[in-house]
């Protein structure tokens, strides 16, 4: 359960913008989410907006305090601390009424809620019994976390107004780190894509992540993870450091929305079994490592490092497959993130992309290389800034105007970094591939991968600009989104009530769209994945890259071999389903087998 608010599911962070400000629009009901803190200047528009949303003298922090960075990110998380606290404050002090915040608190629980059960017992009391009820479950209202994301990639050093290059606790990352670390915030900050040394070194020097006198652990780290191995790896160097990782949230590969991290075949099932069978060695491991540290830094109450949770996001669509992921893979907690881009109660989704989402199709979301960070990324074909992408291009001036800088680490044309995605770079880049005079077919697919990168900075900050009419940077409004592609089998603008009771079984929020098993959509986006990347290669494979394919085809197989006899283990689905599902695994096992590696000739 979630801060034993009695939910099972967490709000993951999306994008830029789109998350930015949903714990205002959902904590106060016992629901946690996680906000992107990494582009500080949104960070500080949307601070500015909310001060002025509920009165409060706004105080701008200047670009040219040398930590504005940090110092906007904390007074933004301190902004919404307050609102989420005096939102609860007036939530218990309500009338139990059809329309009250605090009976939709309990209404939003799930069935088997211990709170959920205690509320319509009150309901059918009468007098001063049900009136003490309800002041019992007034304290029992816990808020969900406010917790925040940071991207371990990107930390791009940054320069000072004159331009000079500052230290390395300046850098983005480290900056919001700190911008966290100084808030009032009792929450988690998430950690994705990898193991980040100096980022991961620089959470030593913050007290809040260690244990205080009551073994109370004020700042808690998550990690997102792909799989099993990369867990241990990072529970371990940080557990070095006395630092105590809380949860570890396991997120599909392919099968998610933003940055996607591709295992070598490895699929999200069989990730899940090994968690399960290993869990008990790994918090044995790392409460070993972190005890011993903490008594190196003298720090001797333990008693927060008793346990860990474990968590998954990435393509559920169904109460079935939450309930059995849970119950089967003896998880924590589910992520539901792609869905609430239709829930306008919760996300800041402009109202064209909005429209946009609801009228698409399964082959409008597709998984492309638009990331300047070389990381494949969940893309939408019907935005506004994949138009603009492929305008600029027919135009003849590719890539964008550079002014955020946020993922800005390529040299090659020039001493000071520049982003892959600007129109200064692929101009250079291509005029360079303008004189190779390769083979037609081998230029179009280099230029196709120049000019597919697009701006990340502008372009997943501007939705949640344009849906609160607040001023665009540089009058940039071409929208990026990047929903997973488990989207496709949602269409409805719903209400926050509506997909939680999807979420717990109450209603149906999907199309009307064929969805197969989200472990067997996830399968499928593998098998793809690896004919693409076969293709990609061409007919010249280098003998490391023969190895990876053929690895990455024998691990798709020992997968199709663990859901075999997994499906008769759903009990909850009908045994009609079940008979699709092994007639789906065997289809795909077909696939799998059709992808050619062999004949393939090594390159020289």
């Amino acid at each position: 359960m979630d801060r034993q608010s009695g939910h099972t599911f967490h709000i993951p962070v999306m994008g830029l913008g789109y998350t930015i400000d949903t714990p205002i629009k959902v904590a106060r009901f016992g629901i946690s989410s996680v906000v992107s803190i990494i582009q500080d200047h949104l960070v500080e528009q949307m601070r500015e907006f909310h001060c002025r949303e509920i009165g409060e003298n706004y105080v701008p922090v200047p670009v040219e305090d040398i930590d504005h960075r940090a110092k906007r990110i904390t007074a933004y998380l301190d902004l919404m601390n307050r609102i989420v606290s005096k939102q609860v404050e007036e939530m218990r002090a309500q009338p139990f009424e059809d329309n009250s915040d605090i009976v939709k608190y309990f209404r939003l629980l799930p069935e088997k809620s211990t709170l959920k059960r205690l509320y319509e017992q009150m309901t059918l009391m009468l007098g001063p019994e049900k009136e003490f009820y309800q002041n019992h479950l007034r304290n029992l209202v816990i808020p969900g976390s406010i917790d925040v994301n940071i991207m371990t990639k990107i930390n791009n050093s940054n320069y000072s107004v004159s331009g000079d290059l500052l230290p390395p606790e300046y850098a983005d990352a480290v900056s919001a780190l700190r911008g966290f670390a100084n808030s009032t915030l009792e929450s988690s900050i998430v950690f994705s894509a990898g193991l980040n040394p100096r980022l991961y070194a620089s959470i030593e020097q913050f007290p809040d992540f260690f244990p205080n006198d009551n073994g109370y652990i004020k700042k808690k780290i998550i990690l997102k993870v792909s799989d099993f191995r990369s867990a241990l790896i990072q529970g371990k160097f940080l557990a070095k450091k006395g630092l105590w990782i809380s949860e570890f949230r396991i997120e599909s590969g392919l099968n998610c929305g933003g940055h996607a991290f591709p295992t070598e075949g490895y699929l999200l099932g069989p990730i899940l079994e090994e968690f399960k069978n290993r869990k008990r060695e790994l918090i044995d491991e790392l409460h070993e490592t972190c005890t011993k540290a903490l008594l190196n830094k003298h720090i001797y109450n333990h008693s927060s490092l008793n346990r860990i949770r474990i968590t998954v996001q990435g393509g559920i669509g169904t109460a079935k497959e939450d309930v059995f992921l849970r119950e089967y893979y003896q998880l924590d907690g589910t992520g539901w993130g792609s869905p609430f881009l239709l829930v306008p109660e919760v996300t800041n989704v402009d109202k064209e992309t909005l429209l946009q989402l609801s009228l698409a199709k399964q082959e409008d979301y597709f998984l492309s290389h638009a990331s300047p960070l070389g990381i494949p990324f969940n893309n939408f074909k019907r935005s506004t800034s994949e138009h603009q992408r492929i305008s600029r291009i027919d135009k003849n001036r590719p890539g964008s105007p550079c002014y955020q800088k946020f993922l800005s680490f390529n040299t090659e044309f020039s001493e000071k970094p520049i982003c892959v995605s600007s129109r200064e770079y692929q101009e250079k880049k291509l005029k360079q591939l303008a004189s190779l005079n390769l083979p037609e077919a081998e230029y179009k697919q280099e230029f196709d991968s120049i000019t597919g990168k697009d701006c990340l900075c502008e372009g997943l900050s501007s939705g949640v600009l344009l849906e609160n009419k607040l001023p665009l940077s540089h009058k940039l409004k071409a929208v990026t989104i990047c929903p997973g592609p488990n989207l496709a089998y949602f269409s409805r603008i719903s209400s926050l009530e509506e997909m939680a009771g999807h979420i717990y079984g109450r209603l149906n929020m999907r199309n009307s769209l064929y969805r197969p098993h989200m472990f067997f959509n996830e399968l499928k986006m593998y098998i793809d994945y690896l004919k693409t990347e076969i293709h990609k290669s061409s007919s010249k494979l280098t003998e490391k890259q023969f190895n990876y394919f053929s690895s990455f085809r024998a691990n798709l197989l020992d997968g199709v071999g663990y859901y075999k006899q997994l499906i008769a283990k759903m009990t909850a689905e009908v045994e009609e389903k079940r008979k699709r599902m092994e007639e789906e695994i065997e289809s795909l096992k077909e696939l799998i087998l059709q992808v050619e590696i062999t004949e393939i000739v090594f390159a020289i």
